[in-house]
């Protein structure tokens, strides 16, 4: 499956702390016909956690106030006198989901027919938004009528019809992504600015296409705890990008040995993060088993860099052998933590990076039949880059 339709599981994001305070208070007003609104419920990032507030609605209005450490996307949800009482439960529908950026100082919403139908008032940063929504809707509305197509042709278990769809999507996305880096360049000091570069970087960030760009952000900005850490990711890399040799590390396998990734010098390697609790990991991997079972013979090996959790070794060990992974893998049970991972700053899994034989990183995030085509091509045809 494409990219965009592979789901890869994500670290939680660990931000730098920061001194500065910013105080805000949302004010809304809901008006749906034939509907009592009972709570609303707002989500949102500080302090480098998800906060999560509820408050009941009293003659159709509400109120939240907080702290941010700055400016972030605020989610907000609805529920109805007649839903279950939980912060939990499963979202109705998307008309009672709303988005809204909160900055410092006090902040109206009103909602008049469904409650993701807002008018926000005293946010900057939600009026760049919703122009910026505006400007990427033709894209995003034929982005949704293909995901719909890729269902549709999933119940029919049409795989041409998937990939051909697959590949429309990829295209798509890409042309999304670089309208959100013209945007973000034509403003680079919009109030919305550090969430597009982001956005238009993605997990897998090009370092010498995003640098240039967030030294254009606004110095206030870069001091932002997600603008630091974004910095961090970018330095990070630019030491893993194609072309740069891989950095040296040494992790334990198995039996608790060390194993030392330039050890494998003189072979083609493809570095594997995975762990045993990741879905899309273990999907994936009946297509990284066929590779290897292909190449083993041809200079080709893999080291697989497990992110399992402390004390649960004998799960790790159980998907190896399950899933029928007969090549090197080495872990430090430290989940998100481990030292290989922060060291090449991964973020999601599953991602890998294919070496040649004098370590340089060729390829990165190779998946189902590109792993094999893109492997085929540089040792099929004995390429070196």
């Amino acid at each position: 499956m494409k990219k965009i339709l592979f789901i890869v599981l994500l670290a939680p994001f660990a931000l730098h702390a920061q001194d500065v305070t910013l105080p805000f208070k949302l004010s809304g007003k809901i008006k749906i016909k034939g509907l009592e609104p009972e709570k609303v419920f707002l989500q949102y990032r500080t302090g480098g956690e998800w906060k999560t507030d509820s408050i009941e609605v009293k003659g159709n209005k509400y109120s939240f106030s907080g702290n941010l450490d700055e400016p972030v996307q605020g989610r907000l949800r609805v529920s109805y006198s007649s839903e279950e009482k939980s912060v939990k439960e499963k979202f109705r529908s998307k008309r009672d989901l709303a988005i809204v950026f909160l900055e410092t100082g006090k902040i109206k919403v009103s909602s008049i027919d469904s409650f993701s139908n807002i008018k926000v008032k005293g946010s900057a940063a939600h009026t760049a938004y919703q122009a910026v929504t505006k400007q990427l809707k033709p894209l995003t509305e034929k982005r949704q009528k293909l995901v719909d197509d890729w269902y549709a042709a999933n119940e029919k278990k049409d795989d041409e019809a998937k990939k051909e769809i697959e590949e429309q999507i990829d295209d798509l996305d890409g042309q999304i992504r670089e309208e959100k880096g013209a945007i973000f360049r034509k403003n680079p000091r919009s109030p919305i600015a550090l969430t597009l570069l982001k956005e238009y970087a993605g997990w897998d960030i090009d370092a010498d296409k995003v640098q240039p760009l967030f030294n254009m952000l606004p110095e206030k900005d870069k001091k932002y705890p997600s603008a630091i850490t974004f910095k961090e990711d970018i330095e990070v890399a630019a030491k893993t990008g194609i072309g740069k040799i891989a950095m040296d590390f040494t992790q334990n396998d198995t039996l608790d040995n060390p194993v030392q990734l330039s050890s494998f010098r003189g072979r083609y390697v493809l570095i594997d993060f995975w762990a045993s609790w990741c879905g899309p990991c273990r999907v994936e991997n009946p297509n990284v088993v066929k590779v290897f079972n292909k190449y083993k013979d041809s200079n080709f090996h893999i080291v697989g860099v497990s992110l399992d959790r402390p004390g649960q070794k004998d799960k790790w060990l159980k998907a190896i052998h399950d899933d029928h992974l007969t090549w090197t893998h080495v872990s430090d049970l430290k989940f998100w933590d481990n030292e290989v991972a922060q060291q090449y700053g991964i973020k999601a899994i599953p991602q890998n990076l294919l070496l040649n034989p004098e370590g340089k990183i060729i390829a990165k995030n190779l998946y189902g039949e590109e792993l094999e085509e893109k492997l085929g091509a540089f040792i099929g045809d004995k390429k070196s880059f």
